[in-house]
């Protein structure tokens, strides 16, 4: 199955600075083959699992690989859209919205690309199509807001490792995060206002992430603590006093303690607690996917509900949003300052030569 980003149909002169958006992946087709490809490739990550492999190794294969891809058929099934997966599909439109802003903005022959860090199109695939599109200078922005050696150092990693193949490496710079980005809240926090408008305010607004193992915490990982700032920034510009506002960890998997407190466990309490409307967003992921549309707005909304509580809503990623668009050119623009700097500079120069 060959993936072909949609930038690629309309920029068709050579390109100044290639910037590459990277996602988690996700995998090509609903069949368990690729979805066993699909997992095989994300939990032999050596960042992603920290066992000994001479332990992992056997259990991935022997026993995960052949019993829970067939688990995630019926979970996928029920978040496919017609063009596929919507990871990729609302990836794609990103990376096609951001290319149109940074040209309308700057002037500049700036192309986007799309690389996952699993699955297709990988992210190989993305630094030789922005190489093939003559791209003097890249600009790596790993679409994770908080740091964490899992998500963007892996992506570092399958960056460099497809570099250290060519024999012209171009000029090369890297976003580690944005989670205290202003544009990054403003974007969330105006993502949940619009909700609110459409739908009322709820009685209680969970912010749930993504959760890692403690043992990566102690091991240095900052996630969590970005995360905190981050939730810390939304409630501020939020302003909303009268709700109950708190964040959790999603995700969860295996025997060790993760990142606390857990989302479903969170959830269950609330239900409890007969805990009125309860709306949930997840500010860690740029684009809605299996982790927000089917674990979050499904699987955590029956728990709530079974659990006594009385309404779930799901606030839905950035996804394709002006505002995602806008603020992830606000976070490119230090990148290019210099590069349109060279450029003005030398139109000037040509022109007084004239």
């Amino acid at each position: 199955m060959t993936f072909i980003s949609p930038t690629d149909t309309f920029q068709p002169h050579p390109l100044s600075t290639g910037i590459l958006i990277v996602n988690i992946g996700t995998p090509a087709t609903l069949e368990p083959r690729e979805i066993r490809k699909y997992l095989r490739q994300f939990l032999s990550d050596r960042r992603v699992i920290r066992w000994p492999r001479w332990l992992w190794l056997p259990l991935l294969h022997l026993i995960i690989l052949r019993v829970r891809p067939g688990r995630l058929v019926s979970k996928y099934k029920e978040i496919w859209t017609e063009g596929g997966s919507p990871q990729l599909r609302d990836s794609l439109a990103l990376a096609e919205g951001l290319e149109r802003k940074l040209q309308e903005e700057y002037g500049m022959h700036a192309g986007v690309a799309v690389g996952m860090r699993y699955g297709h199109p990988a992210i190989k695939d993305g630094l030789r199509a922005l190489r093939d599109r003559g791209a003097q200078r890249l600009i790596i922005l790993p679409l994770f807001p908080q740091y964490s050696h899992v998500t963007v150092a892996s992506v570092y990693d399958a960056v460099f490792e497809e570099l250290r193949r060519w024999r012209q490496v171009p000029e090369v710079e890297t976003v580690r995060g944005y989670h205290l980005q202003p544009a990054y809240i403003h974007a969330i926090t105006q993502s949940i206002k619009a909700y609110w408008q459409v739908h009322g305010k709820p009685d209680r607004l969970l912010i749930s992430n993504h959760g890692i193992p403690l043992s990566y915490v102690a091991a240095g990982d900052p996630y969590p603590a970005h995360c905190k700032e981050t939730t810390e920034h939304i409630v501020e510009q939020l302003g909303q006093q009268e709700l109950l506002i708190e964040s959790s960890f999603q995700s969860r998997y295996g025997p060790e303690a993760w990142t606390q407190p857990y989302t479903d466990a969170l959830l269950a309490q609330w239900g409890q607690e007969r805990g009125g409307r309860v709306d949930v967003i997840c500010p860690g992921f740029a684009v809605d996917c299996l982790e927000t549309l089917h674990e979050i707005a499904v699987e955590a909304c029956g728990i709530y509900l079974d659990s006594g509580g009385e309404d779930f809503h799901y606030i839905p990623a950035l996804n394709t949003r002006r505002e995602h668009i806008e603020m992830l050119a606000e976070i490119i623009h230090p990148y290019l300052q210099d590069e349109q700097h060279d450029e003005n500079m030398l139109v000037r120069k040509i022109g007084h030569r004239v």
